[in-house]
């Protein structure tokens, strides 16, 4: 649907009449757009200090204090903050290796890579990584993802992110949608993987989707102090125009689950764990120096692009993250601009399992069905590029390998 022409035209038909909507509140865009890059500034340059400092500038817990009910406020505070965690222990350590030895596994016995390069033009999102070695693998249906993703710590740790949410009415943060996403080995000296800053779940739509901008109300008003990421409600409303780099699931967090330990150096996730963020790139794109059927390249179908041109303020707050060790996960709120280190010029693979939280709700359980569908064939999950690698993949998840909580998650 969104290939032609005529898609682009009438995007750009709709910012157009987005903005002359918003013309009347152009004095009070502005004032609002300079007061929240003057606090974004300071953020980021908290963050650097912090960071120059050895301090934790992406707030940090342990599994163990999650089960135990005794996270403080001062740490879920922290999360609401910067809009992002790292989970301590989630998985024990050995068990976590053991996931990266039999994932490696699955892959060599089944001769991914050979099949995977026969279908390659088919994904489009990571095209331009077209040239090297896989590092991004479109395998959905391992025993190490399923076993993961219907793992009960992993359920508690999710159930807890999610309660830091406004979640009444909106969605059940004690019970998990499974969304199906990749996983990632790395090789040390690869450069092809690097990703630039960006946010996922829409682009334009943040703008001019009716559902966003009842989102975004406040900001789009000029009250961005008034406006709360964590705020569940209306967030079900919003529609993301298809495309295969496009998340058709409502995530509170995106995430991953290390099965190698990985730090700075190691070609891994960079954040910036500013939650207000988000309220600069909106406010950014209805600046007078910005055309009137432009948002800053935001292009539908792709990830929203934060670059140096526009959104130098919020670049300045970028960091990696700390090093983590197998069964450690990390968590960003689905605001959080974040991005991928351009080299791995570590020793060892780096290697995790991309696994979010997408609480139960009715838009989500709407994906379950054709979900299920694609697991049971082996196909791809139905938001991806439909190379369906592991239709004949042998010691692929079957249903029989589904828990109690794995086959409900799945709506089996």
């Amino acid at each position: 649907m969104h290939g032609n022409g005529d898609t682009t035209f009438d995007v750009k038909d709709k910012i157009v009449a987005f903005k002359r909507q918003m013309a009347g509140r152009k004095e009070a865009l502005k004032a609002a757009f300079e007061d929240v890059r003057d606090h974004v500034r300071r953020r980021a340059e908290k963050v650097r200090a912090e960071q120059a400092a050895g301090k934790q500038v992406i707030p940090e817990l342990d599994y163990k204090s999650i089960k135990a009910g005794k996270v403080g406020e001062e740490t879920r505070q922290a999360i609401r903050s910067s809009g992002c965690a790292i989970v301590r222990g989630v998985f024990p350590s050995a068990q976590a290796s053991g996931w990266f030895a039999e994932l490696g596994e699955y892959l060599e016995t089944n001769r991914y890579e050979e099949r995977e390069a026969e279908k390659r033009s088919l994904d489009k999102y990571f095209s331009q990584l077209a040239a090297g070695k896989p590092q991004i693998f479109n395998v959905y249906w391992s025993k190490p993802q399923v076993m993961a993703r219907q793992n009960q710590k992993l359920a508690e740790t999710r159930g807890f992110l999610d309660r830091l949410w406004r979640h009444d009415g909106v969605f059940d943060p004690d019970m998990q949608c499974t969304y199906a996403d990749r996983a990632r080995r790395r090789m040390p000296g690869d450069r092809t993987l690097g990703l630039s800053p960006h946010m996922d779940a829409g682009t334009v739509e943040r703008w001019i989707d009716p559902g966003y901008q009842r989102v975004y109300e406040r900001v789009f008003q000029g009250d961005w102090r008034g406006y709360d990421p964590f705020d569940g409600r209306h967030r079900l409303e919003t529609e993301e125009i298809p495309s295969p780099a496009v998340c058709s699931m409502f995530r509170t967090y995106q995430g991953w689950t290390a099965l190698t330990r990985q730090g700075p150096r190691d070609g891994t996730l960079k954040l910036i764990p500013i939650a207000e963020g988000i309220s600069y790139v909106l406010l950014r794109a209805l600046q007078d120096d910005v055309a009137e059927d432009d948002l800053c390249g935001a292009a539908p179908g792709r990830a929203l692009g934060i670059s140096p041109d526009w959104h130098p303020d919020l670049m300045a707050g970028m960091v990696s993250i700390p090093e983590v060790e197998p069964g450690d996960t990390v968590w960003w709120h689905t605001d959080i601009c974040h991005a991928v280190a351009d080299e791995h010029a570590g020793k060892d693979y780096a290697s995790v399992i991309y696994i979010g939280s997408a609480p139960d709700c009715a838009k989500n359980r709407a994906y379950l069905p054709k979900q299920r569908d694609a697991f049971l064939a082996g196909r791809s999950a139905p938001d991806f590029a439909a190379m369906d690698l592991e239709v004949d993949f042998s010691s692929r998840a079957t249903i029989d390998d589904l828990t109690a909580l794995g086959r409900a998650q799945m709506g089996i």
